[in-house]
């Protein structure tokens, strides 16, 4: 197996993604080959000036890279080889099996839909993240942020996305999946909720039970599936995060607040595209790095992308 990664992808790039990828490479099987991409100057200078040992990663040559303030449209077309979507080529070219970033999300996004492309009958590729409560329990949340706008439609089918992320990785056999909203009422909400809510009441794809608001995150576990818009929800999970750090700046010790700890998680893989592409957090170091290369072995190995397909062609 072989997992690509984005050696300049986020904001301690390139420090976090090679520290992070040694550790990485010590924790897993050695038939798992890392292959950093990037500038080969940048990386062996780097690993001479900290005395790393490169020994068991790879690297694949590329000068360019997409900054985290580069307009992902526009670097699209003007950096055809930066390290972000050489590696997506590669993958779709089948030379990597597996490739993650902790890079520019909206050039995550773009190079998703232009060189792996969408699933059949997916509108809209989603990012989910998990949201622990009381019990311990996860529910998965989407979209945290690939698409901050989205149509009716868009919300309806991420129920289904999400239903079937919650059979696979969390080994839920009927999730219940909720709105997220104002209220608890068919009428509450924007134009949009209000829509999708009509469109979600009457599914047959999966078992719609309704709004959620926002004060029963963390705390109700009546959700295995959370709907939303990218923007909503990446709010909430950066609200998240910012919990995790008041309770560590207080030094509150409990195990259930390291489930708010993204570097736990390190990535999340976008669903609704035809390869296994994981995202890390722009602020990324390098444990959050290496958890994020180890779901993204953890993603292949599980076959995610396949087992969607069939779930939605079923």
């Amino acid at each position: 197996m072989q997992i690509g990664i984005d050696i300049m992808g986020g904001d301690f790039a390139p420090g976090s993604t090679i520290q992070g990828a040694i550790l990485a490479r010590e924790s897993m099987p050695g038939n798992v080959n890392i292959a950093l991409i990037g500038d080969q100057d940048i990386i062996d200078r780097y690993s001479e000036e900290h005395e790393l040992d490169l020994s068991g990663l790879s690297v694949i040559h590329t000068k360019d890279y997409v900054g985290m303030e580069d307009h992902p449209l526009k670097v699209f077309k003007e950096k055809p080889d930066a390290g972000l979507f050489l590696g997506q080529r590669m993958l779709m070219e089948g030379s990597l099996d597996g490739f993650c970033s902790a890079g520019n999300t909206g050039a995550m996004m773009v190079g998703a839909m232009q060189i792996i492309t969408s699933i059949p009958g997916i509108i809209r590729p989603a990012i989910a993240a998990s949201v622990p409560n009381m019990e311990g329990k996860p529910a998965v949340i989407l979209d945290v942020g690939l698409n901050t706008d989205a149509r009716p439609d868009v919300l309806y089918q991420y129920g289904s996305i999400g239903t079937i992320y919650s059979k696979l990785v969390h080994g839920i056999e009927t999730p219940r999946v909720t709105l997220l909203n104002v209220g608890l009422e068919e009428s509450k909400g924007n134009l949009v909720t209000r829509s999708a809510y009509q469109l979600m009441k009457d599914s047959s794809d999966y078992n719609f039970t309704g709004n959620i608001e926002a004060n029963e995150f963390f705390v109700s576990g009546r959700a295995d599936v959370i709907v939303t818009d990218g923007f909503i929800g990446n709010m909430m999970l950066k609200q998240a995060e910012a919990f995790y750090r008041v309770v560590s700046i207080k030094d509150i010790c409990n195990g259930y607040f390291e489930m708010f700890n993204f570097e736990n998680f390190g990535g999340t893989p976008i669903l609704g595209i035809n390869a296994p592409l994981i995202i890390g957090h722009g602020i990324s170091n390098e444990t959050a790095i290496k958890n994020m290369l180890l779901h993204t072995y953890e993603v292949v190995g599980a076959e995610l992308v396949n087992r969607l397909k069939e779930e939605l062609n079923r």
